[in-house]
């Protein structure tokens, strides 16, 4: 009798076990499946410099300049920017060793899920740096997602010239429709008051910070809106009333990374619609970063 009751505890144990462990791992599951099923690009720099996942073009470019961009050729084209192994959020991670006035993009065709008349996304990746002793003097835009200038139907991350500097968010339509007279941007309110300012960004050396940026029908009739996300912290301000339309050169239209910029950048990643609250803390949490979306 006491053979058989010794089987059914070890049974009712592992039993247990297998609750215990097999549920956080469905739940995981349940909670990756919809970002695994937006995502539309996807950089971890583990493998070389070119995109691990994309819909389009996974080939990183460099140009002298983005006036220049047709020159581009295929890689990493500047001695001061390189893949340093083992120092990323997960795996390796691309640094910017000096100002970087090189133009260094991945093609945006496909891989960012653009549409004139209403355009949703998200787009996720981490940063290490000091901004008020790393960062070299002028504004510093770690990504750009334009066809021609920041102030251009675009989208962008800045850090502001001064110290301290505050990092910003700006997403602005067609320059000649927000900005008929082309008034210098930050000295016009409209550009100043549609910003998403921290003033205590919190990154530092060392340490790596999660940015994120979800937006929601651009081009469209009724407006666009946007938010800013922290380590999976939502800033404040809700960015509301992007009324302008959006239009790109879809040949010249680029995903550009760290203009001007001088740090480290890791996991770069672009999905089709606006992740929730809960989905960017998801995210930025996932052990193993983005790969674990796909095969």
């Amino acid at each position: 009798m006491r053979e058989p009751r010794s089987i059914a505890r070890v049974a009712s144990v592992l039993t247990l076990l297998a609750i215990v462990t097999c549920t956080p791992a469905a739940e995981d599951e349940a909670a990756i499946a919809p970002l695994a099923q937006a995502l539309t690009f996807h950089a971890s720099f583990d493998n070389g410099p070119d995109a691990d996942f994309a819909l389009g073009d996974a080939t990183l470019y460099t140009a002298p300049s983005y006036d220049e961009q047709d020159e581009a050729a295929a890689g990493i084209g500047s001695p001061d920017i390189e893949i340093v192994e083992g120092s990323g959020r997960f795996g390796n991670a691309l640094e910017f060793k000096k100002k970087n006035t090189f133009a260094v993009f991945y093609l945006a065709e496909d891989n960012v899920a653009f549409s004139e008349s209403n355009w949703s996304g998200t787009v996720s990746f981490w940063l290490s740096l000091e901004p008020g002793e790393d960062l070299e003097p002028g504004f510093s835009d770690p990504i750009q997602i334009t066809d021609l200038a920041y102030n251009d139907a675009a989208i962008w991350v800045d850090f502001t010239s001064d110290n301290p500097r505050q990092f910003r968010l700006g997403i602005f339509g067609d320059l000649a429709v927000w900005n008929p007279d082309n008034l210098s941007s930050n000295d016009y309110p409209f550009f100043l008051e549609r910003l998403i300012a921290v003033d205590d960004p919190p990154f530092t050396r060392g340490e790596w910070t999660h940015v994120a940026i979800t937006f929601t029908g651009l081009g469209s009739e009724d407006g666009g809106t946007a938010n800013l996300y922290l380590n999976g912290e939502p800033q404040p301000k809700t960015m509301e009333g992007i009324g302008e339309p959006f239009t790109w050169d879809m040949s010249r239209a680029a995903i550009r990374l760290g203009v001007n910029y001088v740090g480290r950048y890791d996991e770069l990643a672009l999905f089709n619609r606006p992740l929730t609250p809960e989905e960017v803390r998801t995210l930025g949490g996932m052990e193993g970063g983005v790969a674990a979306l796909y095969p």
